[in-house]
């Protein structure tokens, strides 16, 4: 499916989410806390614009997908980048890798949330970070009908204008629709991996969360 919506998948964000989707990848990066000559991983990275925001800090990110397709996309706009195929339940990288490791909305497309979270505390060092950037629940009851409403009917419908595979967006809003909240995800980022000290805080609204936690 990700490889279906690979060519038009940035520009598609962009015009979906109204341009937010630049201040929800630099709320990640200042989340993360970076330094330089930190090594970052980028989980779910697609097409690697969240990797290359994640570089401007000073530390070396590292993009892995699973989607072949989305790699191809993103190293032929982004060639600087590194960009590695790579399964969120079997990540090619050796215990302790990284400083810091991030995933943005892409936990939501694991076939096994826990075990992801598992992995992604398998390659981070003791004290290192996690963050988590993902549709989450808005928190105000009026603009949560709201939302829904344009995710359920116009977000498909808008896709159809901009997207190389629109069917792809009628998955997208039925798993944003059906995924935890706020606090039920922090208990299951507490619960399914070495991980503690889980806190979030909302992004637009709650439309976006950013999870965060510290490797135990």
């Amino acid at each position: 499916m990700f490889d279906g919506v690979a060519q038009r998948y940035d520009l598609t964000n962009t015009v979906l989410s109204f341009g937010q989707d630049r201040g929800w990848r630099r709320a990640t990066r200042a989340a993360l806390g970076l330094r330089p000559g930190e090594r970052v991983l980028d989980v779910g990275a697609g097409t690697g614009v969240s990797t290359e925001e994640l570089a401007r800090s000073g530390a070396f990110a590292v993009g892995a997908d699973l989607s072949t397709g989305m790699l191809r996309a993103g190293r032929a706009v982004r060639p600087e980048v590194p960009l590695l195929a790579g399964d969120a339940l079997r990540l090619p990288f050796a215990d302790a890798t990284f400083d810091a490791v991030t995933i943005s909305f892409a936990l939501r497309n694991v076939v096994d949330t826990d075990a992801a979270l598992h992995e992604l505390g398998r390659v981070t060092r003791p004290g290192g970070r996690l963050v988590v950037c993902e549709f989450s629940h808005p928190v105000n009851p009026a603009f949560r009908t709201v939302y829904l409403q344009y995710l359920m009917r116009s977000l498909p419908a808008v896709a159809r204008g901009v997207s190389s595979n629109p069917d792809a967006y009628v998955y997208l809003a039925e798993s944003i629709r059906a995924w935890p909240d706020q606090t039920a995800l922090a208990a299951r980022i507490g619960a399914a991996g070495p991980w503690s000290r889980v806190g979030w805080r909302n992004l637009t609204g709650g439309i976006v969360a950013l999870h965060r936690a510290t490797r135990v």
